[in-house]
């Protein structure tokens, strides 16, 4: 796997488990942390834990599954980038458009609003 597609892999787990982090086991939120968040390596992990490396990669594997098993029936994940698609847009078109500063500063309070409350 080339480097570019492991960052997007592990950019994609962790926003997924930003979104299900509480639908894991604990054991599931602790293995992704260490190896996703934290970086650790698998063995650094089986060693941490005393397992072995192997069962810790099953561990990690089986929770990347379930992570994209309940984006596939929540869609949590689409519907955010979707939304954050959509109010650029938005952001875009009001800049753009002939309306009063004043107004289009509120306009874009609201906007930011939005984007911090999700």
């Amino acid at each position: 796997m080339s480097q570019e597609n492991r960052l997007e892999k592990t950019n994609r787990i962790n926003l997924l488990f930003d979104f299900y982090e509480l639908l894991l086991t604990e054991k599931q939120q602790t293995f992704l942390k260490y190896y996703f968040h934290d970086d650790f390596s698998l063995g650094e992990i089986a060693a941490e834990f005393e397992i072995s490396r192997q069962a810790v990669y099953e561990h990690v594997k089986r929770a990347e599954q379930v992570l994209e098993q309940y984006e596939e029936k929540l869609g949590l994940l689409k519907k955010h980038e979707e939304r954050a698609r959509k109010l650029e847009k938005l952001r875009e078109l009001v800049n753009a458009s002939a309306m009063e500063q004043d107004k289009k500063s509120a306009i874009n309070d609201i906007m930011d609003e939005l984007e911090a409350s999700e």
